[in-house]
């Protein structure tokens, strides 16, 4: 199988390069895999598990929101926030999870619902990634 490459930057470093077989992540579409010679597009990206195969080896990473440009043979990821499983602190993540369903369940008028649900599969994707 032909490889692509895969580059993803992050407001702080970029996170990644290198030369994929596929990625997987999810869209506000639901999720994508990507193969070489994918139909060239942008996508939206929403809070899941990224997960980059390598052909030997497989990746994987939160990877919460932001843009993707799909070329034939090159996406590119911009990504608000992307973590490594190695850099998520799993407490940290179930006492979000935990602060966000609380929120939601609360149905009080001044909760902003989006940036709850928005904090709520940040925490979840953070926990799957560890899982």
């Amino acid at each position: 199988m032909k490889d692509f490459t895969l580059k993803i930057i992050a407001p702080d470093r970029v996170f990644y390069e290198g030369q994929v077989e596929s990625v997987e992540f999810n869209t506000s579409e639901g999720e994508i895999g990507i193969l070489p010679g994918h139909q060239p597009t942008t996508v939206i990206v929403k809070p899941g598990v990224l997960v980059i195969d390598e052909g030997e080896t497989e990746k994987i990473a939160a990877l919460h929101e932001g843009f993707v440009e799909i070329l034939q043979e090159q996406v590119t990821i911009l990504a608000e926030i992307v973590e490594w499983p190695e850099e998520i602190d799993l407490e940290r993540a179930e006492e979000a999870k935990q602060r966000a369903e609380h929120r939601l369940q609360a149905k009080d008028p001044d909760t902003d619902l989006v940036r709850a649900e928005s904090a709520l599969r940040r925490a979840i994707a953070r926990i799957n990634v560890l899982k």
